[in-house]
């Protein structure tokens, strides 16, 4: 029998407005959070993009959220990007204007007085990033004592992006009975600090369905000397499209955006330094079809959902595993294909090979053939890897390194380390024993097509039950992994 959302205590005028949306039944990640996070009680779930865990957190927040006074919200939403802001503030608003509530964000790159007079208008939810918030409560434009429910949205992000200090700090202000609701792609050690210190006895939910375990995403891994990786792109790009082109920095996706351009390929951009209404006329263009490619460092890895990307294109390499499952996730999206293609320099072949190793990915480099990009099978690998056996990883003159841990055994997956221009971020420890034991924790199968057109295919088999979405696994309490790193980034 097909649990429905009045099943699981949805107030019956929610339920109405998500029926009028089409959306009839939860997710998996919806059915496991609704009932503990409407019934007040802390949460924290662990779902990839495309699981439909905005609504999971969206709808507790409306249900249990009030009238607010001028400048002092009673819920809030912290995101690490002004897009997934926007996305999250469009997911709720139908459902709180039947309620009269008023939903805003607040992210940079905006004018910080529409922000000041919306706040004296009165905000009942609050959906910020943190930098910008924090300006906020600098110019005491906005009180969080009155904030009884806070979610934090993709907290593994925000721990790399290097928001954590400041969204402990924006914590500490919220009220100490507060209710909090944790989500996030992965629960790694940096998250851990957040559970341990502001959640109380949480609920654990984790959806186990990796962007890198669909089964309609090809990966492509093709080699290339380092001056030929432009023309390669090129010659994918005007095979198969629309495509997303990642670049490590935002000087390499100015370059490159131009250079494809030359190229008469339309091509749009998106990074960190383009300012609010440039990134929402190229994602707007982009969605629309009158642009190609869109060229993107990592800030567009997450809370962009555009629908019919056919083509990811890795021009630089991710930076780990994990952001090489969230770049590739922007195809393959609500039941398409996908192709990924990873343009794999001589020096890149052992980061690479660790790389497929540890995703469980078919181990070598294909040939670079731009018609494997319309078939409907990945083709085998023509060339054998080799790994780095462990930890020293790939090195090069300039001081930087990566390495692995010991692998997914007993002792846990130790984190990567890099050490750059005095820079040094030191990878965890792996799994500890000792984790949280007060928490109650659900696994769940993956969701399929996803509430408001988003995707995400069947979770991998690790034993245990089996549910709707694919096969689960319950565990024990939640064991933290070791090593916090930040960097700085602008959001």
């Amino acid at each position: 029998m097909t649990t429905t959302f009045a099943d699981l205590g949805v107030p019956s005028d929610i339920a109405r407005i998500l029926a009028d949306a089409g959306i009839d039944s939860p997710f998996p990640i919806q059915r496991d959070s609704l009932v503990p996070g409407l019934a007040g009680r802390d949460l924290c779930g662990r779902a990839p993009t495309g699981s439909g865990k905005t609504l999971a957190f969206g709808i507790p927040l409306v249900a249990n959220t009030s009238r607010a006074r001028s400048g002092a919200p009673h819920a809030l939403v912290l995101t690490p990007t002004r897009e997934l802001a926007g996305q999250i503030r469009d997911t709720l608003q139908p459902m709180a204007a039947t309620r009269r509530l008023r939903v805003a964000t607040f992210y940079g790159g905006t004018n910080i007085r529409t922000d000041q007079r919306r706040l004296r208008s009165g905000v009942d939810i609050a959906v910020a990033t943190p930098g910008r918030l924090a300006d906020l409560v600098q110019r005491r434009d906005i009180d969080l004592s009155a904030v009884t429910m806070v979610v934090v949205d993709e907290a593994d992000r925000m721990a790399d992006m290097g928001f954590l200090p400041e969204v402990t700090r924006l914590l500490d202000r919220t009220s100490s009975t507060r209710q909090t609701l944790l989500f996030s792609a992965t629960l790694d050690g940096d998250v851990d600090v957040l559970v341990r210190r502001y959640q109380s006895n949480p609920v654990v939910v984790e959806v186990d369905a990796p962007a890198i375990e669909a089964g309609d995403i090809h990966h492509l891994f093709w080699p290339v000397a380092r001056q030929d990786r432009r023309s390669m792109t090129a010659d994918i790009l005007r095979a198969a499209g629309p495509a997303i082109v990642f670049t490590r920095t935002k000087h390499g996706a100015d370059r490159l955006a131009k250079q494809l351009s030359k190229s008469g390929i339309s091509t749009e951009r998106i990074h960190g330094n383009r300012s609010q209404n440039q990134r929402e006329r190229a994602l707007e263009s982009f969605a629309a079809g009158r642009s190609t490619t869109l060229v993107a460092t990592d800030v567009a890895a997450r809370g962009i959902h555009i629908d019919d990307v056919a083509v990811v294109v890795h021009y630089d390499l991710a930076g780990s595993d994990k952001d090489y499952v969230h770049r590739s996730g922007r195809t393959g999206r609500a039941g398409a294909t996908g192709t990924v293609v990873s343009l794999v320099t001589p020096d890149d072949h052992t980061t690479i090979a660790d790389l497929q190793q540890a995703l469980d990915l078919p181990m070598g480099l294909h040939s670079p053939d731009t018609e494997h990009l319309s078939l409907d099978h990945a083709p085998a690998p023509v060339t054998t890897l080799q790994r780095s056996g462990g930890a020293n990883g790939r090195s090069n003159g300039n001081g930087k390194g990566r390495g692995k841990g010991t692998g997914r055994n007993g002792n846990g997956r130790g984190g990567s380390s890099r050490n750059s221009n005095g820079r040094n971020n030191n990878g965890g420890n792996g799994r500890s024993s000792n984790g949280r034991t007060t928490s109650t924790r659900t696994s769940t199968g993956s969701a399929g097509t996803s509430n408001g057109g988003r995707s995400s295919t069947g979770g991998a088999s690790r034993g245990g039950r089996r549910t709707a979405g694919g096969t689960s696994t319950s565990r024990g309490s939640a064991q933290p992994r070791g090593g916090a790193r930040s960097r700085d980034r602008r959001n």
